[in-house]
């Protein structure tokens, strides 16, 4: 873990170690904290602070890459705070440490929503550990680790040939995928008239708090996926946390959805390629896949099979995304016909596609 931390700390941008600040009401937390982070290299602590307006008044005076958030402190919660946080920060991410935001808690989603990069568990009492130590510098190099892929001076779009037919709309998501998902429902003026399915790499434990969450972001209906139901215009499925969301015809002719808990070594489940795939084969040409923030290349072949289809492929681009893995290996494929903020992507698709009676 500490070589991959230095490797990071060389390969920064700005050829300088991360900029964090660490936000907890705990002396015992903010030195264990600093600790971690001093020992692996690649970080300098510039600010600890004890409550969420010392912070912000921290962020007005000094930018940072990262900040460490509790959410119980005196004044303002972290949660309540993290809007402000966010803004103040100018592109910092922010990862929630704390011990009553578990992973997988409605608290913790709507962390994710408001906009954290990621949710970490921290021991009560102050009994931190060699455990939660490689749990956090795992956490971060996920975070600010994958932004230094080598990336293309530019990009190959594909040729935008105006307006198509569109009949089915996927959207794949994964490390910062709930906020994005926030701000591309709210990009959305009109329904689509078109079933949405979304894939976002969640435990199976998170799932019904998210999609409480989601159906909070959109005024259309949203549900958890089940098998062999039909998909209907203008409804939004989920992936469930243990199996794949895919869809099939059934032998009325009519496109039902079809759960499957295949999954190869190196996949997530659920897992966006098995959606794109299986949409490629329902609706062909008139199937379109929207890739946003996540790490990794889950999308990219699923993505190739719509774009072979004669379907459309969007993807989130690079600035606003936290980690730019998914999108930006879709993009570097050239298989997507834009890059856009995922508040400018629904607007896009209604712009660019017709609907399919």
């Amino acid at each position: 873990m500490s070589s991959d931390i230095t490797a990071i700390a060389r390969t920064s941008k700005e050829g300088s170690p991360y900029r964090v600040l660490i936000v907890d009401d705990s002396v015992v937390a903010r030195t264990v904290l600093e600790r971690i982070l001093a020992a692996h290299g690649g970080f300098v602590v510039t600010q600890k602070t004890s409550n969420a307006q010392q912070a912000l008044d921290a962020l007005s005076r000094e930018p940072v890459d990262l900040v460490l958030l509790d959410v119980e402190m005196p004044g303002q919660s972290g949660i309540v705070a993290l809007p402000a946080i966010l803004k103040a920060g100018r592109g910092a991410k922010v990862i929630i440490l704390s011990a009553i935001c578990e992973e997988g808690s409605a608290k913790a989603v709507e962390a994710l929503a408001l906009g954290a990069s990621d949710i970490l568990s921290k021991p009560d009492h102050g009994s931190f550990g060699d455990q939660f130590a490689r749990a956090l510098l795992g956490r971060i190099v996920r975070i600010v680790g994958s932004e230094h892929e080598d990336t293309p001076a530019s990009i190959r779009l594909r040729a935008d040939n105006g307006h198509s037919n569109i009949s089915c709309l996927g959207v794949g998501a994964s490390t910062g995928g709930i906020h994005a998902l926030g701000q591309l429902f709210a990009g959305m003026t009109a329904p689509l008239g078109v079933p949405i399915l979304i894939t976002q790499h969640l435990p199976p434990t998170f799932i019904p708090y998210f999609a409480k969450q989601l159906a909070r972001m959109t005024n259309l209906p949203v549900k958890v996926a089940e098998d062999g139901e039909v998909l209907t215009p203008d409804k939004v499925y989920i992936a469930p946390g243990e199996a794949n969301l895919g869809c099939r015809r059934s032998w009325n002719g009519q496109i039902i959805v079809a759960l499957s808990a295949d999954r190869t070594p190196l996949s997530a489940l659920p897992a966006v390629d098995p959606m794109f795939m299986a949409m490629a084969r329902c609706y062909g040409s008139t199937a379109t896949g929207v890739v946003l923030t996540g790490m990794g290349r889950d999308g990219t072949v699923g993505a190739g099979h719509i774009v072979d289809a004669g379907g459309m492929i969007i993807a989130q681009d690079e600035p606003t995304s936290v980690v730019w893995g998914m999108p930006g290996s879709v993009a570097r494929a050239g298989l997507a016909t834009a890059l856009l903020p995922p508040e400018k992507i629904m607007a896009f698709v209604a712009q660019h596609s017709m609907v399919m009676a």
